[in-house]
Parts: structure tokens; sequence; C-alpha cells
């Protein structure tokens, strides 16, 4: 059972157990992680209600909040370990304003909306031609892509907006460790988008 840590004071015990923390994951300790998540999630969660955002949204801002803190952990560490719980509080609720502030689709393609733009309904008979040539590029490029993982994971939850615990299931991936996955694989995509784009010749007026 999680403990509600993240709406503690930083006492004696909460300090030692965060900075112990920060510490193992510094480390590489996998086991530290999971730890972490179980600790402050509830926490997090409350605190995302109580700031007004819906459970499906709740649940998005705090798995990337812990992507986002884990990450920092591994690699840059805190100036205060002992504040992780503070450091928690505030990455979450940045991340909901930031996601309040997105006027895209429910699912964004990280900060490019190709994806969702390619999927997206069209009004028209014209649109619709469009529509389909621009969703046969993305998934043309999807399939150029080296891993297979990343290929799934960009076609099944995005193309065919299959639901992300049955690609959990299939592919063996724990949820916290999905979101790390399907982030690097956007990031190869945009990659390989920007390269294709950079080979696109305009067609000027009157030729």
């Amino acid at each position: 059972m999680g403990v509600d840590s993240t709406e503690a004071g930083p006492g004696p015990d909460e300090a030692a157990i965060a900075a112990d923390l920060v510490r193992r994951i510094a480390a590489g300790e996998t086991a530290a992680e999971g730890q972490l998540v179980e600790r402050y999630r509830r926490g997090l969660r409350y605190l995302l209600h109580r700031l007004g955002a819906l459970p499906d949204l709740a649940d998005d801002v705090q798995q990337e909040t812990f992507r986002i803190v884990i990450e920092r952990l591994r690699h840059e560490g805190l100036a205060d370990p002992a504040g992780l719980a503070p450091f928690l509080r505030g990455t979450a609720r940045n991340l909901l304003i930031a996601e309040r502030r997105k006027t895209a689709r429910r699912r964004t393609w990280g900060d490019t909306g190709e994806l969702a733009q390619a999927v997206a309904p069209a009004p028209s008979q014209l649109q619709s031609v469009l529509l389909d040539e621009e969703a046969e590029m993305v998934r043309r490029l999807i399939g150029e892509l080296p891993t297979d993982r990343d290929r799934q994971l960009l076609l099944r939850f995005y193309v065919g907006e299959e639901d992300k615990d049955s690609i959990c299931a299939d592919l063996g991936l724990e949820s916290l460790h999905f979101n790390r996955v399907l982030f690097r694989a956007r990031q190869r995509f945009k990659e390989l988008l920007e390269r294709f784009q950079k080979q696109q010749v305009p067609v000027k007026e009157g030729r």
C-alpha cells in the first residue's frame, strides 16, 4: 500500500527515506525506482484530483511526472535530496498546467502533431483523399524505423488507437516503462520525419 508522502512535511524520517531513494536511483537501482513510484503515487494522485484533473488526465500526468523525475534522478540528482516530495509536486503541477494549455486533440504527437493530424477525421471528400495520402506516408515512415517494438508501438497506439494496457500486455511492458519506450519511439519518428521533409523539393508557382 502506497504512502501519502507528497503531502507530508519533510520530517526526519521522510527526509531520510527521500534522500536514500535519490541516492539509490542515481546509483542505478531499478528497485528504488519502483519504490519511489509506490511511495508517492497516492499523494500525487490526490494532489492532481484536488487541482481538478479528471481521472484519465491525472493518470497521464502522474505517469509523466514519475518518468521525468526518475530520468532527472538518474542523470543529475537533486541539490536537496530531502526535497524529493516538493520536487514531485512541482513537476506534476507544471505538467498539468502545460496539458491544460494544449489545444490539440487528446492524444498529441509530442511537439509536432503530424500523426494526430494524419489520422484526424476530415469533413470533405478532398480532405479525405489528402488524409489517406498523409496517413499512408506516416505508416510508411513508421515502417522504416529500425526497431520492431517502435513500429508496433506507434502503429498500434497512434494509428490503430489501441488500448495502452493491451499493448503493454502483448509486449511485456510495465506502464512506466511503456511511457519511456513510447517517448523514445516518438523522438526517432520525429527525426525520420524531419529528414523526409528536408528531402521534399517545393514546387514553384507557374511551373
